[in-house]
């Protein structure tokens, strides 16, 4: 098992940045699969980026180019930076680990994007 713990979330301009962090209670090195979801008011949860063990990496195209996923193993760390934020990018943001099939969640950490 695995907590996970994500900060780093708040409120920013349309156009401005975040970087999001997500902090694992055990080594990540072994952890098949790390993502970012979030989650809108009255929409589903969604997957926005992701990154498995071997560094590759992918992203919803809403994303794309705007957001990058990145991981410290030494650090136990996961990252999300956020460019170019949107007002459709207002969410909770939520860390994921997949080990061995299963899932750990984080508590998720809310970021607004409004003027």
């Amino acid at each position: 098992q695995v907590q996970l713990v994500e900060s780093g979330g708040g409120l920013v301009q349309p156009g401005g940045s975040l970087r999001l962090s997500c902090a694992a209670s055990r080594s990540i090195f072994i952890i098949n699969f790390m993502g970012w979801y979030r989650q809108a008011p009255g929409k589903e949860r969604e997957l926005v980026a992701g990154i498995n063990g071997g560094g590759t990496t992918n992203y919803a195209d809403s994303v794309k180019g705007r957001f990058t996923v990145s991981r410290d193993n030494a650090k136990n760390l996961v990252y999300l930076q956020m460019n170019s934020l949107r007002p459709e990018d207002t969410a909770v943001y939520y860390c994921k680990a997949v080990q061995r099939g299963l899932g750990f969640w984080g508590q998720g950490t809310q970021v607004t994007v409004s003027s």
